[in-house]
């Protein structure tokens, strides 16, 4: 039997790491852009996505969707609604993009930005 692909874990429990990866979510919302590892961005990226996706909509079923996802934040929601979603009222999907960094300097981890196109 074949086994699916094992997502990365990042070394946390899974209420930990689903916090971890709707924190940066916030982020990202909030900056519009984050530099952070490649592996966590790749794991927000989908979500981030789905959450653009839906407030294009901007009716009450899509804002009462987006106040549960991102912690009753009214200040995020008013914003994904109002002005990062219009901006991409003729597309249909590729809201963001992931950009490779140099690697810290630190530890040598792989960095990548995630920002809005």
């Amino acid at each position: 039997m074949s086994q699916r692909p094992k997502a990365p874990t990042f070394g946390r429990i899974k209420k930990r790491r689903e916090s971890m990866v709707r924190n940066l979510v916030l982020s990202v919302i909030l900056y519009e852009k984050v530099t952070t590892t490649i592996t966590k961005a790749k794991a927000a990226l989908p979500m981030l996505e789905r959450l653009t996706h839906r407030a294009k909509t901007g009716d009450l079923a899509a804002k009462h969707y987006l106040m549960q996802r991102l912690f009753n934040n009214e200040l995020l929601v008013k914003k994904l609604i109002k002005e990062i979603a219009p901006r991409y009222a003729k597309k249909t999907g590729g809201y963001l993009r992931v950009i490779k960094l140099k690697p810290r300097v630190g530890d040598n981890a792989a960095l990548a930005r995630i920002e809005y196109v």
